[in-house]
């Protein structure tokens, strides 16, 4: 499948967990906890009190090279949202990808997105647990903190 497919199929609607397709066009599910999505919700807020020149977007899809990902939470420069507007799916990563692990999802599976999120772009990726934690990355590792100047508290 292609994303717009996916986008205007009205099977995919009001679904209670977010889909993303894989390098193969192959739709993947992960459900999400109603904890998952009260950290969506903190960490979009956060970064719409903290980074006045730019945009959140949530549920922000983006074209990988192995397939199109869905970061939780995204935060783009005005620079980006001039350049880029809103394509679906974007063909470059927004500077800040944010996930919110699920229960179902595995730390390899997690470290493969931090890197298709890098590779597409993005200058830094968060990985939120479910416990608080935040984990930030940007193209040299692990960082001990976000470059952004934004603090996360668990």
């Amino acid at each position: 499948m292609q994303w717009s497919e996916v986008v205007d199929n009205p099977y995919f609607e009001n679904l209670p967990f977010k889909i993303e397709l894989n390098r193969y066009g192959k739709v993947e599910m992960t459900p999400a906890s109603n904890k998952h999505g009260r950290l969506q919700f903190l960490i979009s807020s956060l970064l719409g009190r903290k980074l006045k020149k730019g945009e959140v977007l949530l549920e922000c899809s983006v074209q990988t090279t192995e397939g199109v990902k869905v970061a939780d939470v995204a935060w783009c420069s005005k620079a980006f949202i001039k350049q880029h507007a809103y394509q679906t799916p974007y063909s470059v990563a927004p500077e800040i990808c944010v996930e919110v692990v699920s229960p179902s999802n595995s730390k390899q599976e997690m470290t493969d997105k931090v890197q298709l999120y890098l590779q597409a772009g993005a200058t830094e990726v968060w990985v939120v647990w479910e416990y608080g934690k935040v984990d930030y990355y940007d193209n040299t590792g692990i960082l001990a903190q976000s470059a952004y100047g934004v603090v996360v508290k668990p």
